[in-house]
């Protein structure tokens, strides 16, 4: 009876401790309520989807509303017709710049980074013949199907011309670049990157340009998607080639209606801010501290197989909110 009454003691002491352990780990830490309402690149639904779910175990009454789309898209919303968001992750930090700064935003943070490669299926056409070599013979043969994003909506998409640009000089085929821009046709021209995926599972398409985080997230889930990783010198991921990538340029639309900007490659980067539009400043501060954090944000995001960059305040350091200065540092 001793012994009976012992292990009951014993296990009604282990609950008391555990509960004990919850209840002093959260001790300090502000319950947020709420909206937080978070614009992001297509590219990056994966790794919000992850930071949203542990952000909401540490916060369960707050209401999170997410939005992806193409970069300069989502940036529009923004700025051309008023919807309001706490915060915009740009999948090309210049977005934010160009769009947003000044009248929409006043800083912009680097936060990761990505390469540019080609996607497709184990029952793609060629899929056993192409590599990093023949990648651009293997897209303009007969019956090859291929596409990209639309380059004024997403930045995926000027990306995509971006390298077909560098493909030329580096290969050293006059005319390619003209040649992969005529055969691909509009209709496999999609707003977003991430819609051309659903077009290679069907078998619409043959091949898509991508971005590598995205292709080896679904490459994780499903082994039929594979994907050539490009030379560095075309695949706009490294800071060596800046001045080689800068040679390509693609012609956008503008902040205001009918103005153009020129776009010139760079090292993929992105960027995030604050909309100066929001109305939970302090949840989007409490977010981006747990974003920013290298064992929980920075972790969860590259664990969902996208490449963080080191965080530095590309644009408005001296409009950096308070909470956030520690990142000059």
């Amino acid at each position: 009876m001793l012994n009976r009454k012992f292990k009951i003691n014993s296990v009604v002491l282990l609950i008391l401790a555990i509960f004990f352990l919850i209840n002093i780990s959260s001790f300090g830490q502000e319950q947020l309520e709420g909206d937080l309402v978070i614009y992001n690149a297509g590219s990056l639904t994966v790794p919000v989807a992850n930071l949203v779910k542990e952000f909401k175990i540490l916060h369960p009454d707050l209401e999170i509303k997410t939005t992806a789309g193409g970069s300069r898209k989502i940036a529009r919303l923004v700025a051309e017709t008023g919807q309001k968001a706490d915060i915009l992750m740009s999948a090309d930090y210049a977005v934010i710049d160009n769009l947003l700064i000044p009248d929409y935003a006043d800083w912009n943070v680097l936060f990761a980074e990505n390469s540019m490669v080609i996607m497709y299926t184990d029952k793609s056409r060629y899929a056993n013949e192409i590599n990093a070599d023949n990648w651009y013979s293997i897209l303009l043969k007969d019956g090859v199907e291929y596409g990209h994003s639309e380059p004024n909506a997403d930045p995926c998409g000027y990306r995509s011309v971006l390298v077909f640009q560098l493909a030329e000089n580096f290969y050293q085929e006059k005319g390619l670049n003209q040649e992969l821009l005529n055969y691909c046709p509009e209709k496999n021209i999609r707003p977003k990157s991430v819609e051309l995926i659903a077009l290679l599972e069907t078998g619409v398409l043959d091949y898509a340009f991508e971005y590598e985080s995205v292709a080896l997230q679904h490459q994780l889930m499903d082994s039929k998607f594979k994907y050539i990783k490009l030379p560095k010198a075309i695949d706009l991921s490294s800071l060596e080639y800046l001045d080689e990538y800068a040679k390509a340029t693609v012609e956008l639309s503008g902040a205001e209606p009918g103005e153009t900007i020129i776009t010139k490659g760079q090292p993929i980067v992105y960027g995030i801010t604050m909309p100066l539009n929001g109305e939970n400043r302090e949840n989007a501060l409490a977010f981006l501290t747990f974003l920013f954090d290298k064992n929980k944000g920075l972790k969860i995001i590259q664990d969902s197989g996208q490449p963080i960059h080191d965080i530095e305040v590309v644009t408005g350091a001296d409009k950096l909110p308070d909470e956030l200065n520690y990142l000059l540092r």
